[in-house]
This record gives structure tokens, sequence and C-alpha cells, in this order.
């Protein structure tokens, strides 16, 4: 399967961008389907700096640091979107499931982040927030180095069975997502968090997947 993607116009990119979700009642879609429907840039265009510190080819990466394809992989699974919140959360998650992370290169990531990334990848101190609550729920997580999953064997795996195969607890990742809602009352990120599932025959709302 070519993986590959390319920018679509400013515009309409930054549009897809913003409201591409695809949430967690999906589990019948298979990763490959809904891989497909992510907007995105070239990997050239993502900062030198990023990709310094978050690429696992690169020597100076920190524990957890998974390919351009795995991190969007991993915002698919975990139902997130592509905002800063979103990304906060999916790098804490990938880092906590690291095989061996000090405190201090936790803290080290976080003033980097915070501080030295370029404006459209910076964290806000809000964003951190929601990188500690996925931190949390990835060093629960029985799976280590997540980012590392062959994932590109599962192209046509269902993602209900890709979550179970990976040990994503979808209950406890909607407690989770509870926890950060709480703590991030009023970001457009916590309004759309999937913490409770869909009940069938209730209204829910059009799925956010951008073509």
């Amino acid at each position: 399967m070519n993986t590959d993607r390319h920018a679509a116009p400013a515009a309409a990119l930054d549009t897809a961008w913003r409201r591409w979700n695809p949430g967690l009642d999906n589990d019948a879609l298979a990763l490959g389907a809904v891989y497909r429907t992510l907007p995105g840039f070239p990997p050239d265009a993502i900062a030198f700096i990023v990709r310094l510190f978050e690429n696992p080819e690169s020597p100076v990466a920190f524990p957890g640091a998974a390919s351009l394809e795995a991190h969007d992989c991993l915002h698919i699974l975990l139902g997130r979107g592509l905002l800063a919140q979103d990304e906060a959360f999916v790098i804490g998650f990938s880092m906590g499931t690291a095989k061996r992370i000090r405190s201090s290169e936790v803290w080290l990531f976080k003033q980097i982040a915070r501080r030295l990334y370029p404006d459209i990848y910076r964290l806000s101190t809000r964003d951190l927030k929601a990188f500690d609550v996925g931190f949390g729920y990835g060093t629960r997580h029985g799976l280590r180095n997540i980012g590392a999953a062959p994932f590109h064997a599962h192209w046509e795996t269902p993602l209900g069975a890709l979550r179970r195969l990976l040990g994503i607890d979808v209950p406890a990742l909607r407690a989770a997502y509870r926890l950060e809602q709480l703590l991030i009352p009023d970001s457009e990120e916590s309004r759309r968090l999937p913490v409770a599932p869909v009940t069938p025959g209730a209204p829910r709302a059009p799925e956010k997947l951008a073509a």
C-alpha cells in the first residue's frame, strides 16, 4: 500500500486538518481506510527540530519516538484529531509506552515542546496537561514501545480488532478523556473527545473524516 500523502492547497488543508477527527466508534473500519482520509503535510515540511526529537531514526530522539506513519496510526487508534491538544495526548501516550524513560527526559521534552518548538508545533501549558494524561495512560498500557508496532502489516485489519491486539483498553481510554475534559474544560479538542460510546439508535454527530 502506498502511504505517501501530499499537501492540499493551504486553505483546504487548514479546514480539513482542523475538522479531521476519527473518534472511537469505528471498530469495523480498516486501519488503511481511515489512514487514507488523513489530511497532511509531506514529511519534509515538518520542522527540523521536531524531526530531531520525535523521529526514531534521530540519534537524540526521545524514548517512545514514532515514525510519521506510526504516529498517524496512533492518532487513529486513539480516536484523536490533529490539533495541538490531540498531538500532546498522542505524544504523551507514545512516550508513556517506552520501555525505559526517565522523569528527567519527560521534563526536558516538555520544556523543548513548550519553549523551542515553532509556533505551529508548540505545546502550551494547557496542552501539556493532555500530554500528562496521555503519558499516564501509556504507562499503564501493556504493550511497550507501541510507536514501533508494525502498522504497515495491518492496513486491512479492522480498528476494533487492532485495538484489542495492541491492548488499547477503550473504556479506560474514554475514562482518560473524561479526566482530560475536567482538566481542560473549554477547548475545541476537549469538546469533541469521545468520552462515551455512541448508543445504537441515538442521534450522532456527522463523521469528521475529511476526504
